[in-house]
C-alpha cells in the first residue's frame, strides 16, 4: 500500500454552468440547461422533474429514479406546461406588458422525460393535473391487494402515500380483482409479491444498467404482467437487495427483514459500512438496542444510492451471544479502573523498545491516533493486519479493512513497507525476548504470524476485541471493545474520503468505545491530556495530523470530506 500522490497539477476550473429561466407554478427559477446523466455522466437536457425538484415542488412519480435511466411508463408525473408563443413571423408573441405570451400545450407531458426550454412554464397543481393523477392511481389500484396492514412496505410505500395525497376518496371498481402469486421465491434474498407490483421496472433497470446482470424482465400480457427472473436462473447477484430499496411498493421484500419490524418503530442512525474499504454510507435501523437492518444512504462521492448485499447483511455478529462483555485480568473479572491502572503502571515502567502494538484496519481514525501516541512514547514498533478478498467493478473493494488508509495516515503502517510486513519482525523480537509486552487491538494475531506459543513468551499481553479468539484467550488484560454501531468515530476509505458515523445501539456488558479508554491510557502513560468528547478528539487529531489539517468534526457533515496525503 502506498500513499496517494500529491504532485499532480491542479485541474482547470470547470466552465460556468449555462442556466435558463423557467417558471414552476408561477414562480420563476433558474435551472442548469443540462445536468449529468446518471449512467454516463454526460450532460443531458434538464428535465421538468429535475426543474421542479430544484424548485422544491413535489411531482409524484413511480418509475422515475434520479440514479436510473428514464423509462416514462407509470405516467404519474404528468404535468401541464406552456412555452413562449411564436407568431407567423416566427417571432415571440408579447403581452402588453412586454413579457412573452405563453401558449399552453393542449397535451400534458411526463415530467421525467420532457426537457425544459427557456421561458417554459410548468403547472403541477391545476385541476387537470389533479384529475390525471387520480386516474393513474385509480388504474394502479384496480388489481392492487388491500393488504397494507401486513405489508412490509407499509410506512414507506409511495402507493400508500400518493393514494392519500393525490388519489380519490372512494374506489369505483366493483369487479373481481386479478390474482397473482403472493410469495414468489425470486432468489436467495428476495421474495416477490406479484399482486403488489405496479410494473414501474425500477428493479429491471437497476439490475441491468447498474448491477450489470440482465436477470429480470416482465412476462405475460395485460393485467397478468409480472416481474420474473430468467427461467432456471435465481436472482442472486451481490446487489439484489437494492431492488427492495427502490421498489416504490411492497412487491419486492427482503427475506432477512421480512415481517420482523414495522419501519415506523425503527430508530435511524447515519453510519458507514465496515465490510470493505469502500465505506458505503448507510443508515442503521434499530429498536430497543437491537439492529434490524442496514440500508444505503445517498453519497455520490462514495456509493451513490447503493450497497452490496454482503455488506448489508453484515450486522448480525454485533449481537452474537459470545460477545466479549467483561473486563478480565488474568482470566478473572475485574473493573475498568483496576485494569487500566495496572496496564498504565506496566507501560510507564516498560523499557523503550520492549513494547509492540498490532492495531486493526477496523479501528477508527481516533483510536489509531491514540495508539500511535502510545507507540511514540514507548518507541514501539507497530503494524496492522492486511485483509483482502475479491472485489468487483461496482462497489466491493478488495481491501476488506474499512480504515486501512487511516492506519497509513496515523503512522501505524509504514506505507513503503505495506500493511502486515512488520508483523514477522515483531514475532522475531518476541522470540528473541526484546519485545516483552504486546498490545493487540481488534486482531487475532495467531492467524497472522504470531503463534500462541510466541504469545506465551510475553510478560504482558494486552488485548482489546469484540469477539473471542485465540489471542483474547491468551490475554493477561482483556478489554472488551465496541462495534462501530455502538460508538462514534470516523473512517478513511480507499479514496481518502473521511466519513463519520454515529452510535446506533448501546454496547454489551462492560464494553466501552476503544477511544474512551485509550484516552485514559494516553494520559496515564504520556501525560498528554486530550478531549473527552469525540468531537474534541477529532479536532485535536486534525490539528496534529497533516492530512487532516483544516478539518473539524462538524465539517465532515453527513457525507464526509476527501483528504490528500
Amino acid at each position: 500500500m502506498s500513499p496517494a500522490t500529491t504532485t499532480e497539477a491542479k485541474p482547470a476550473a470547470p466552465p460556468p454552468v449555462e442556466k435558463i429561466k423557467v417558471k414552476v407554478d408561477g414562480r420563476e427559477i433558474e435551472v442548469p440547461k443540462t445536468m449529468p446523466d446518471p449512467m454516463t455522466g454526460r450532460p443531458m437536457p434538464t428535465t421538468m422533474i429535475q426543474a421542479t425538484t430544484l424548485a422544491k415542488v413535489d411531482v409524484p412519480h413511480y418509475c422515475y429514479h434520479p440514479k436510473l435511466p428514464v423509462a416514462g411508463n407509470c405516467r404519474m408525473c404528468l404535468v401541464e406546461f406552456g412555452t413562449p408563443g411564436m407568431g407567423p413571423d416566427r417571432k415571440p408573441v408579447m403581452n402588453p406588458d412586454g413579457t412573452p405570451k405563453i401558449a399552453k400545450s393542449p397535451r400534458p407531458a411526463i415530467a421525467c422525460a420532457t426537457p425544459v426550454s427557456p421561458g417554459m412554464e410548468i403547472y403541477t397543481s391545476t385541476p387537470g393535473v389533479k384529475q390525471m393523477r387520480e386516474g393513474v392511481l385509480e388504474s394502479l389500484l384496480i388489481n392492487h391487494p388491500l393488504d397494507c396492514p401486513i405489508c412490509d412496505q407499509a410506512g414507506e410505500c409511495k402507493l400508500q402515500e400518493y393514494s392519500v395525497e393525490y388519489g380519490q376518496a372512494q374506489s369505483r371498481f366493483v369487479e373481481p380483482k386479478v390474482h397473482k402469486p403472493k410469495t414468489v421465491d425470486l432468489g436467495p434474498r428476495i421474495v416477490l409479491d406479484a399482486e403488489r407490483c405496479i410494473l414501474c421496472t425500477r428493479c429491471i433497470r437497476f439490475t441491468k444498467d447498474i448491477a450489470g446482470d440482465d436477470a429480470l424482465g416482465i412476462i405475460n400480457r395485460g393485467s397478468y404482467n409480472t416481474i420474473a427472473a430468467y427461467p432456471g436462473t435465481p436472482f442472486a447477484n451481490n446487489y439484489t437487495l437494492n431492488t427492495v430499496d427502490i421498489c416504490p411498493v411492497g412487491a419486492l421484500t427482503s427475506k432477512d427483514f421480512r415481517f420482523r419490524m414495522r419501519v415506523w418503530f425503527l430508530k435511524e442512525t447515519k453510519s458507514v459500512c465496515t465490510s470493505c474499504g469502500t465505506g458505503c454510507s448507510i443508515t442503521i435501523g434499530s429498536r430497543e438496542e437491537k439492529i434490524y437492518r442496514y440500508e444505503p444512504r445517498e453519497n455520490d462521492a462514495v456509493n451513490s444510492s447503493w450497497m452490496c448485499d454482503a455488506g448489508r447483511l453484515n450486522y448480525k455478529w454485533v449481537d452474537r451471544e459470545d460477545r466479549l462483555r467483561d473486563v478480565l485480568v488474568g482470566g478473572q473479572k475485574s473493573t475498568w479502573s483496576n485494569a487500566l491502572g495496572e496496564i498504565s503502571e506496566k507501560l510507564r515502567k516498560a523499557a523503550p523498545g520492549s513494547v509492540a502494538i498490532v492495531a486493526s484496519g477496523r479501528q477508527t481514525n481516533e483510536e489509531l491516533f491514540l495508539l500511535k501516541k502510545i507507540a511514540r512514547k514507548l518507541n514501539a514498533p507497530t503494524d496492522s493486519v492486511l485483509r483482502t478478498g475479491e472485489g468487483d467493478k461496482l462497489l466491493v473493494n478488495a481491501d476488506k479493512n474499512p480504515n486501512a488508509w487511516g492506519a497509513v495516515i496515523m503512522g501505524i503502517i509504514d506505507p513503503h513497507c505495506g500493511m502486515g510486513r512488520n508483523i514477522p519482525r515483531i514475532a522475531e523480537l518476541i522470540k528473541s525476548g526484546t519485545i516483552k509486552t504486546l498490545i493487540v487491538f481488534g486482531e487475532d494475531v495467531t492467524k497472522h504470524g504470531i503463534s500462541a506459543e510466541l504469545l506465551g513468551k510475553l510478560e504482558t499481553l494486552i488485548v482489546s476485541d469484540i469477539l473471542p479468539n485465540k489471542t483474547t484467550a491468551a490475554a493477561r488484560y482483556l478489554l472488551p471493545g465496541c462495534a462501530h454501531a455502538e460508538k462514534r468515530g470516523s473512517f478513511t476509505n480507499v479514496k481518502l474520503r473521511v466519513q463519520r458515523f454515529m452510535k446506533a445501539v448501546e454496547p454489551k456488558g462492560d464494553a466501552r468505545p476503544e477511544w474512551e479508554f485509550l484516552h485514559e491510557l494516553v494520559y496515564n502513560v504520556t501525560g498528554q491530556n486530550g478531549f473527552v468528547s469525540i468531537e474534541g478528539l477529532f479536532n485535536q487529531m486534525a490539528a496534529e495530523v497533516p492530512a487532516f489539517n483544516g478539518l473539524t468534526w462538524a465539517s465532515l457533515g453527513d457525507t464526509g470530506v476527501t483528504v490528500q496525503i
